[in-house]
């Protein structure tokens, strides 16, 4: 539900504008409201959980997130639905990390990565399918059911949640680190703000105040990140334990499993664009199109254990950021003639490096951490997951940006009839690639044993 809900208002933005009285564009801010309140709130949630007890965290956020889903739907005017998008995420901000670490303290560490396997696929799922699935719901009913579809879904998770979770003590939990808290809330919500507001293109006017805030935001959310890791590092009882970093595993996955989750991210948000705006095709064949995606996931998760155990996460790893960088380059040639079969194909093993890639990435995370750090940790990687996912769209706007203006001024400097030497965005998707190649260098670095501890024994 969390991770459908941060991009599905996308394709029911016309619907929603048209009913609240105000532009499309407008809608826009509901989505960067709902990603700045998980930028925020989710390094908090293993402090949360230390206190008051995972079980009851998680069926509390469900709970929130359900009552905030209704109440966007019952929503008279954008503030409304912009403040309830609010306490949305909050509830999704403590779902997802809440209920990893559960599965992960429930799981011995020779079951991790099935266990990863699983919990992976609806990340890699949602931001995929949720472009298509609103503008279905949006046809077939309203933009209200958007929301009211998670009342159902809510409900059922509450009821396995009461039933299916363990009772656990309270550990003993030191003082909120608010410094921290302040520090990292402030940085990472305006590096997040900015992104959102760079992928869209109205909100960076030149000459406007509105234009102004994209760099003012950028550079003030970098300070205070800055201050921020400074005072991690020397806190006593910190937030997040930026010195967990030290296990090599660790990161591997959260330096170029960073680069790789935020290229990623991009994809879904520039192909749809590529495809209607370059080749001319309709929302609903794009949309088709970016779905193949989805179906390169599945059709490679049941093989992705067996991948690792054979050839060891190094490797696979390296082979999934290589192919990554792959499809880009080639979906960067091509053009409104190419044969659909064709695309398809490309989108299917994009789909299946992609979910090679998220799994053993998230997997090897948790392969050398001790059982008493696993909160922590876990807070630092869900931290770290959603600021990449969350700037993955303004990467993809930030290269799209660049390539137009490569375009232009490869327009200006050839003949009046010449085609550009260069289009936006087959220059957006090598751009992409290139960075994508820079996990692939750091995984090629990394010790041949990465991950030995839960990697399956080969049979």
């Amino acid at each position: 539900m969390e991770n459908l809900d941060g991009t599905i208002v996308t394709t029911a933005a016309p619907a929603i504008g048209s009913s609240l009285g105000v532009s499309p564009s407008a809608v826009g801010v509901t989505i960067t409201a709902y990603l700045l309140t998980l930028a925020v709130l989710v390094p908090i949630s293993g402090w949360i959980t230390r206190r008051f007890g995972a079980r009851r965290v998680f069926v509390l956020a469900i709970v929130v997130f359900t009552v905030g889903s209704i109440l966007c739907a019952l929503s008279a005017d954008l503030l409304q639905l912009t403040a309830f998008r609010v306490l949305q995420a909050a509830g999704g901000a403590m779902m997802v990390p809440v209920g990893r670490l559960v599965v992960l303290g429930a799981t011995e560490r020779k079951d991790v990565l099935r266990a990863i396997a699983l919990l992976t696929w609806p990340a890699l799922a949602a931001p995929v399918i949720a472009p298509l699935a609103g503008g279905i719901i949006v046809t077939v009913a309203s933009w209200h059911w958007i929301f009211l579809i998670n009342v159902p879904l809510g409900a059922v998770a509450i009821v396995a949640a009461l039933r299916l979770m363990p009772r656990t003590a309270r550990e003993g939990s030191e003082r909120l680190d608010w410094l921290g808290f302040v520090l990292i809330g402030l940085g990472l919500g305006l590096l997040v703000g900015a992104g959102s507001a760079l992928a869209d293109g109205a909100a960076v006017a030149d000459g406007t105040a509105g234009g102004m805030f994209v760099p003012i935001a950028a550079a003030a959310g970098a300070a205070l990140t800055i201050l921020a890791v400074l005072h991690l590092l020397r806190a006593r009882h910190p937030l997040l334990d930026l010195r967990a970093l030290g296990i090599p595993s660790l990161r591997v996955s959260n330096a170029g499993g960073s680069v790789f989750r935020l290229t990623i991210s991009a994809m879904p948000f520039l192909l749809p664009l590529l495809f209607q705006e370059s080749f001319g095709l309709t929302p609903v064949l794009s949309g088709t199109l970016v779905l193949f995606l989805f179906v390169g996931n599945l059709a490679i998760k049941p093989a992705t254990t067996g991948l690792i155990r054979r050839f060891g996460f190094r490797a696979v790893i390296v082979a999934a950021t290589g192919g990554a960088a792959l499809s880009m380059f080639l979906t960067a040639t091509l053009g409104g003639d190419t044969p659909l079969g064709l695309i398809i194909v490309l989108m299917v093993f994009s789909g299946v490096v992609r979910s090679v890639g998220f799994t053993a990435y998230n997997s090897i995370a948790f392969a050398d951490v001790p059982a008493g750090a696993m909160t922590e940790v876990n807070t630092l990687t869900s931290t770290l997951q959603q600021l990449a996912a969350g700037l993955g769209v303004a990467v993809g706007a930030l290269a799209l940006r660049f390539g137009e203006v490569v375009q232009a001024a490869g327009a200006s400097a050839a003949a009046p009839d010449a085609a550009p030497a260069f289009g936006a965005y087959p220059f957006a998707f090598v751009l992409l690639g290139i960075l994508t190649l820079v996990a692939t260098v750091e995984a090629l670095r990394a010790p041949a044993t990465i991950g030995a501890g839960i990697r399956p024994p080969r049979s």
